[in-house]
């Protein structure tokens, strides 16, 4: 699988959905309040890195592919991080829509320590929008994906509810790339049902078991609901992530394939490893490779974020490394 590995390099793939700018605050306890009793932190360092869709794109640009993001950010200080974070990797951000009446999605994760304690989030503050977009930048959203799509070879839906995936960007992205003959993928913990005819689903346990309406206690029960998903969206795939059971991959022809945890080391973070996992399966079925080779090596790469603080990514050289020490093969 590291030949396989070295074929994402350059692999074009389009990513669309709510772009998110997650911001860490990192600060030193410094006293208690006199004026309530709630600690007092010395700011030492903020931070911006991409989250939810974005988090997806930077993924695929640092495992090697070319990566083209269309979402929208705010006119403001947050889509500029945004945007000057995702160029630092190279990625393609002319399918932004810089919108000034809808400022940047952000989730603000505030970090405390001491000179004697380890450092931990104590609160973190979203700033989220539900409204619909206007009908000016939906139209520009899809006016960039009509432009975009045929420069790719495998397209992204990351719908984290904020409203980028609207129905009419969600078919035009699932009907193009089929009648293209080119890979899609979605990843939604939201009426995962709407997106009828995609080709890939990535779910987790806990979303599958909601987008079904019943719990999903043994394997059999995950297995069966796995299928039922694949059939009635009608997709090529279904790529479940099990936590600390792994993931199974179920495919229209009715046959599954328990993938299990790669590494059984310490678990940091599990923040923006479903983002590594839709990366990499995006980009290994857009070089060509099989389904069920592309979900071990989506498995390997979450195996390397959840070992790392926050919302992070996974290099190539990583995703290597991790294949060839699993699978006894020489190094790229």
């Amino acid at each position: 699988m590291v030949n396989e590995t070295a074929a994402l390099s350059g692999t074009p793939v389009l990513i669309v959905g709510d772009m998110v700018a997650d911001v860490y605050l990192d600060g030193r306890i410094s006293r208690i309040s006199r004026e309530a009793p709630v600690l007092v932190l010395e700011q030492m360092e903020e931070r911006v890195v991409a989250g939810g869709a974005a988090n997806v794109v930077n993924n695929a640009a640092t495992l090697g592919g070319t990566a083209y993001a269309v979402g929208v950010v705010g006119d403001d200080a947050s889509g500029d991080s945004l945007l000057r974070v995702l160029g630092e990797h190279r990625v393609q951000t002319a399918g932004f829509v810089r919108d000034a009446d809808r400022p940047t999605v952000t989730k603000t994760r505030i970090i405390a320590g001491g000179r004697a304690t380890v450092s931990q989030q104590i609160v973190r503050v979203d700033r989220e929008w539900h409204t619909p977009l206007s009908a000016e930048t939906e139209e520009a959203l899809l006016s960039h994906i009509r432009t975009l799509l045929p420069q790719v070879r495998g397209a992204v839906l990351s719908d984290y509810g904020s409203g980028t995936v609207t129905e009419r960007v969600a078919r035009m992205v699932i009907d193009e790339t089929r009648t293209a003959g080119i890979p899609s993928i979605v990843d939604s913990r939201y009426d995962i049902l709407r997106y009828e005819g995609v080709g890939y689903v990535k779910q987790n346990d806990a979303e599958l078991a909601a987008a079904l309406g019943r719990e999903l206690r043994t394997d059999a029960d995950i297995h069966a609901a796995g299928h039922e998903l694949c059939r009635r969206l009608n997709a090529e795939g279904v790529l479940i992530t099990r936590g600390a059971d792994g993931m199974t991959l179920f495919l229209a022809d009715g046959t599954a394939t328990d993938i299990p945890v790669s590494d059984r080391s310490e678990i940091y973070d599990v923040s923006g490893a479903g983002d590594t996992c839709v990366a990499v399966m995006i980009l290994a079925l857009a070089a060509g490779i099989a389904p069920a080779h592309a979900a071990r090596l989506s498995n390997y790469a979450s195996g390397i974020a959840v070992r790392k603080y926050g919302t992070a990514t996974v290099s190539q050289e990583e995703l290597c490394a991790a294949v060839a020490a699993a699978e006894g093969e020489c190094g790229c």
